[in-house]
């Protein structure tokens, strides 16, 4: 039987999963409609779809390093409970071992993969979220390389809550780069150095800075002094370089590295759920709302 696109989108509109799942079922199945419907269930597609409007805002970070090339990568989870699954943990690993292999250039690319299982990325989580009953996301990663010269600092605090890897130039002191990353992970800067701060940033930081220094009835002549010493502070705020290292305040992080040869060429923090808006339900309200229905 030929599968139509208005058949697709039917079966589509009706369990949520992807188009090329929903014609996959139709064809397995002669274009029949309710046994599509089964055919997805119990793939396990069908009920991952029905918690895609769940929000997943636990979860972990991991890190992944193989000799040059390292993936930081954070997957979420409905739960806390969940990312201590060992279940979840695998699907982690797995997904940190085929990011790196593959290196897809966005999680779109990545999820249209297939892995070494015969199965999509997409597909995996899916059955992962079949096994498991909490909507999962692979929400973001990246791989960065290096030189034989260079060293990777791989940190995970609070066993991947936060996950932190950075980039040493000139030096293949690992430890040093694991300290680095542990400092990034606890003060959480914005940048490596103040050059990579935008112009537009530091004017409008500037201007904040003066308007505080007038309304505190600061002499004019002096606000411009002033402002530029607070700006410094700012920049201790947001630069790596700029900040007292947390494990010898009387150096800077900049200097420190410097002290082992290198210097930071770039670092990428994740925290687990960082941005993502986090629904507050009454778990009480959720339950009566669903009996009503």
């Amino acid at each position: 039987m030929a599968i139509t696109a208005q058949m697709v989108k039917e079966l589509r509109e009706k369990t949520g999963a992807g188009m090329m799942d929903c014609k996959k079922a139709l064809q397995e199945v002669d274009g029949d409609m309710e046994k599509a419907i089964d055919y997805l269930r119990e793939k396990g597609i069908a009920k991952a779809a029905k918690k895609g409007d769940r929000i997943a805002a636990e979860g972990l970070t991991a890190i992944k390093v193989e000799g040059n090339e390292a993936v930081i990568l954070e997957v979420n989870s409905e739960t806390d409970f969940v990312a201590k699954n060992e279940g979840f943990q695998t699907l982690v690993k797995e997904l940190a071992e085929h990011l790196l292999a593959k290196k897809p250039a966005s999680v779109e690319e990545a999820n249209g993969q297939t892995m070494d299982n015969g199965a999509t990325v997409e597909a995996y989580i899916n059955a992962a979220v079949a096994k498991i009953g909490e909507k999962l996301t692979l929400r973001r990663f990246e791989v960065k390389t290096k030189s034989d010269n260079d060293a990777f600092g791989a940190y995970l605090h609070m066993g991947g809550r936060i996950g932190v890897l950075s980039v040493l130039e000139g030096t293949t002191d690992e430890d040093a780069a694991k300290d680095v990353s542990m400092h990034i992970a606890a003060l959480n800067p914005k940048y490596v150095s103040r050059d990579e701060v935008s112009a537009e940033e530091v004017e409008r930081e500037r201007q904040v800075l003066t308007q505080q220094a007038l309304n505190e009835g600061k002499p004019e002549n002096i606000v411009a002094k002033m402002v530029e010493g607070r700006l410094s502070k700012y920049f201790e705020d947001v630069c790596v370089n700029d900040q007292a290292f947390v494990k010898n305040p009387d150096q800077k992080v900049g200097q420190f590295v410097q002290s082992k040869g290198g210097k930071i060429r770039e670092f990428v923090r994740y925290e687990v759920g960082e941005g993502i808006e986090k629904r507050e339900d009454n778990f009480a309200e959720e339950v009566m709302s669903q009996v009503k229905k």
